[in-house]
């Protein structure tokens, strides 16, 4: 990339001076500390503090499972907050645009409308793979942000490294790469090579693999350059207290949620079989996340089949090359074995 990330901050962002919360202004915490700096309600229950601004105990232990500096770190409010930022770090309100390759999760377009920027749409392959000459030309010096979603959502499908690479490197802006399902592929996270590319930017959360969707919590893992300037447009406490606490209990059961990753692939690789002796089935898709596309006879009618037995799963037959086609999430054994039932009840 030629481009350097501080000539894709906009301008306003670069001489912003960040609000200083009390926490922010004193960071040293002992027990015989005596707090009024904060205005807060003195009488102690758990959650009368402030949060810390900068998460630092989560960054602590992620830093060690993930083998990266803390200072590579930003938590956010849901990976939404995190994506959020970036467009409002980097694309100019009603004059830069941002590229997405549809299918894909449907966040990335709907952030850009709110901060006013343009997107283009760039299809992917049949085989749901990116069209890189393609997005190359359709970048201009107004795009800004790239989103690549591998594992993919709603397919499934991870994206060929080679392709991710040269968009990477001939990309002139930022690119994103949202690795929500990123613990349920064979595929290397493109964390290890955030220093070779200043212009990466690597998103997680703790909603899938963690099972955490409840508490909000995403990460965005950048270079210290661009977490810096993230940091200073954050809001101060942006990640709550709980939310935090929750994190950490986690983070302290890695095996447990290995264990649970490794059940979900179990689980994932016995569906698939069955599904694909269901009639109306046409084709299971390749997955390297959480879920299977599946496309169907008919997905609206199976759809609403399946609500009827108390079973939702994602109509995804109005997304592009999706026709047809239903998004299911791997359950437990017990709930597979009831939606293969299920299925084949409707087979009849």
């Amino acid at each position: 990339m030629k481009t350097s990330v501080n000539n894709l901050v906009r301008d306003n962002i670069k001489n912003i001076q960040p609000y200083a919360s009390a926490r922010n202004e004193f960071t040293e915490s002992t027990s015989e500390m005596l707090f009024l700096d904060a205005n807060e309600n003195p009488f102690e229950n758990g959650v009368n503090r402030y949060p810390d601004p900068q998460q630092e105990a989560v960054k602590e232990k992620l830093s060690k499972i993930k083998n990266i500096a803390t200072e590579n770190i930003l938590l956010g409010n849901g990976s939404d907050e995190v994506l959020d930022l970036i467009y409002r770090v980097f694309c100019e309100p009603n004059k830069d645009n941002s590229i997405i390759l549809p299918p894909t999760y449907g966040m990335y377009k709907v952030l850009a409308n709110i901060n006013g920027v343009k997107v283009k749409e760039v299809q992917l392959t049949k085989g749901f793979q990116p069209k890189t000459q393609t997005i190359l030309l359709a970048a201009n010096q107004k795009s800004k942000i790239l989103f690549l979603c591998s594992p993919n959502n709603p397919t499934g499908n991870s994206f060929s490294s080679v392709q991710v690479e040269k968009l990477i490197k001939q990309f002139q802006g930022i690119v994103v790469i949202d690795e929500a399902y990123i613990d349920f592929s064979e595929q290397e996270s493109w964390m290890s090579r955030l220093e070779d590319f200043p212009n990466l930017i690597i998103t997680q959360t703790l909603s899938k693999a963690y099972g955490m969707a409840g508490i909000r919590l995403g990460i965005c893992y950048a270079s210290k350059e661009i977490i810096n300037v993230l940091n200073s447009i954050k809001p101060p406490y942006n990640v709550n207290e709980l939310t935090q606490q929750k994190a950490l209990e986690r983070l302290n059961k890695i095996d447990e949620v290995q264990d649970e990753i490794q059940q979900i692939k179990k689980q994932k690789k016995i569906l698939l079989k069955e599904l694909k002796q269901v009639g109306f089935i046409e084709k299971v898709f390749p997955s390297d996340a959480n879920f299977l596309l599946i496309k169907v006879d008919n997905a609206t009618e199976r759809y609403l089949q399946l609500i009827e037995k108390g079973i939702v799963v994602r109509n995804r037959t109005n997304q592009p090359l999706c026709k047809n086609c239903l998004r299911i999430s791997i359950g437990t054994e017990k709930e597979n074995i009831l939606l293969v039932n299920v299925l084949k009840q409707l087979n009849k």
